[in-house]
């Protein structure tokens, strides 16, 4: 039995949490937070122990951590893991700075632990099944990707403002989901935005509402729609052309019943929010690290996955700043 600490019981820790308990051959183990009050209730739902962060990465008994910590205190939980030969599943993104994820490259490198970085949806059905018959040669060679994705309404500003933006907050999703579907690197970026939903998050110095269109070198394109505002649910969609064919991902529904009448048809809103929407994914994506930690198989994606989104997010903020594509060395 794995046993496993969770640094951060907030929102994403008690996800985590959730599903360690529907994954065979791990526990949840050790947590801790910043907030006691957090932690303690974390540790009575799934029985385990409350400890510092000092504690769990130094204890013996604890197989693998958790990162679901704000951004800001990834680089030093990494470090600080990968060299008490922790495995490491950390959140998105692995740092704001790129060189700080080159550190952190090398330390858990040097360290040989495993590593996955919480890009969860390439563990949903709908994503995922598009790979799957990609690789499996239906559509012929892709061609063109399209990515949507809409929140329903955007974060309060104060939280905005230390994102790092929406290309490296919300979009990096996006830019791994790219990478993932075209399944060659990407060398040029070109992004414009606009703030249209709430005029603060301009005058924070963001955007709310962007595309990005990514190109690789044998020329495929993939073109990414963000918007903080959709009425209707939380807009997730995929497509991706190819010499044969088209494979598509739709948004997930409330439920499946329609209903049609003199008025026309009649559906459910796609489901509210990122929770709901990807309760699958975050559970698959366990499942993956588990099953990767157990069979001695690196966990994908990695740490330098999360390197490779980050040089995009990086290239979409100056192509935006500057108006012109920038080049990924």
């Amino acid at each position: 039995m794995l046993k496993i600490g969770i640094l951060g019981c907030g929102r994403i820790g008690q996800v985590h949490a959730r599903s360690l308990f529907m994954v065979e051959g791990a526990s949840v183990a050790a947590v801790t937070d910043a907030f006691p009050d957090a932690a303690n209730a974390l540790a009575q739902k799934t029985g385990a122990k409350v400890m510092s962060a000092e504690e769990m990465i130094a204890s013996p008994d604890i197989d693998a951590v958790i990162i679901g910590t704000p951004t800001d205190t990834h680089f030093d939980l990494i470090q600080r893991s990968a060299r008490a030969g922790k495995a490491i599943f950390c959140e998105k993104p692995v740092d704001m700075s790129a060189d700080r994820i080159r550190d952190c490259i090398t330390t858990v490198e040097a360290a040989g632990v495993a590593f996955l970085t919480g890009f969860n949806r390439r563990f949903d059905a709908g994503f995922a099944g598009i790979r799957a018959r990609i690789a499996a040669g239906e559509i012929g060679d892709v061609e063109l990707v399209t990515i949507l994705s809409r929140d329903p309404s955007p974060p309060p500003v104060a939280y905005i403002k230390s994102s790092g933006g929406l290309f490296r907050d919300m979009m990096i999703h996006d830019f791994d989901m790219a990478r993932f579907l075209l399944g060659e690197e990407i060398v040029r970026v070109y992004a414009t935005g606009s703030a249209l939903v709430d005029p603060a998050i301009g005058e924070a110095g963001d955007v709310d509402t962007a595309v990005a269109v990514l190109t690789t070198a044998s020329g495929k394109i993939c073109q990414i729609s963000n918007s903080r505002r959709a009425t209707y649910g939380y807009d997730q969609r995929a497509e991706v052309h190819g010499s044969l064919g088209l494979l598509k991902a739709n948004n997930v529904a409330e439920n499946n019943v329609e209903i049609a009448s003199g008025a026309g048809f009649c559906a459910a809103p796609a489901q509210h929010f990122f929770l709901e929407r990807y309760a699958g994914a975050y559970l698959a994506e366990m499942a993956h690290f588990v099953a990767c930690l157990q069979s001695g198989q690196a966990p994908s994606p990695g740490i330098r996955d999360g390197l490779a989104a980050q040089l995009i997010a990086d290239a979409a903020a100056t192509s935006l700043a500057t108006g012109v594509p920038v080049d990924l060395a």
